[in-house]
């Protein structure tokens, strides 16, 4: 495991965007696994900045991103879908076509967990995938649980998770109760993996899921476990690690 520790939210993105800039410039047609979230939206800003210098081309890439929320369409303002056009695609020289999201529409679980798992393996699996951490450890809609789920799945979002997305809703009434999310194996199976965590709220269960066992109680702890993974966090985040 490999830690860049940041001044602050900005360069913790700036450094994040290297990471994917130099697999997308070495790389032209790589696999990313994307994240939705308010951490990333600084990465994404970043790379869109070097892209409208000229010094990005997203042409050959292709994505999958990480969830969706049951139930919502990909129009919905607050679907994923949504956010990642808004905040990355809409701005970038990727093909539409090459861009994949689970279909938060189809509320035949297997059908669509199963074609979510084909679209992965599909693409050969991810060569890079970008988290954020959840405030109970959950990467992805991945959440604590007594064992690490494999593919993609339907799941029943935690109270943490609704209470922390609540924000960007009318009321927490509004929150989705369920999610589709790629597996634990799925995210272990990508050769490298880059995590974004900024903020003094995330210190505790940075400490949690990196310095201490590795639990499904605490999802992101597994990714000790893997061969090539980057925590890319600031200060605040790290303040109770050291």
């Amino acid at each position: 495991m490999e830690i860049i520790r940041a001044r602050d939210y900005d360069h913790m993105s700036r450094q994040a965007a290297n990471i994917l800039s130099a697999q997308v410039i070495l790389h032209p047609d790589s696999v990313l696994g994307l994240a939705t979230g308010s951490t990333p939206i600084g990465t994404y800003r970043q790379l869109i900045k070097w892209y409208e210098k000229g010094d990005l081309d997203f042409r050959r890439v292709r994505t999958v991103n990480l969830d969706e929320y049951v139930g919502l369409g990909a129009e919905h303002e607050q679907s994923y879908a949504h956010f990642m056009r808004v905040n990355f695609f809409d701005h970038i020289n990727i093909d539409v076509k090459n861009t994949n999201i689970p279909n938060g529409m189809n509320m035949d679980e297997e059908e669509e967990c199963a074609r979510y798992n084909g679209v992965i393996r599909g693409l050969g699996g991810v060569d890079l995938q970008l988290l954020g951490l959840g405030p109970n450890g959950h990467i992805g809609f991945n959440e604590p649980a007594d064992s690490f789920t494999k593919g993609t799945h339907k799941v029943a979002l935690a109270e943490a998770t609704i209470r922390a997305n609540k924000r960007f809703f009318e009321s927490e009434a509004d929150v989705p109760r369920f999610a589709y999310t790629m597996g634990i194996l799925d995210i272990m199976q990508a050769e490298r993996v880059v995590m974004v965590v900024s903020g003094e709220a995330k210190a505790e269960i940075v400490k949690e899921a990196f310095f201490g066992p590795v639990t499904p109680r605490v999802p992101a702890s597994i990714l000790q476990l893997h061969k090539n993974f980057t925590l890319v966090a600031d200060e605040a985040a790290l303040s109770k690690s050291y």
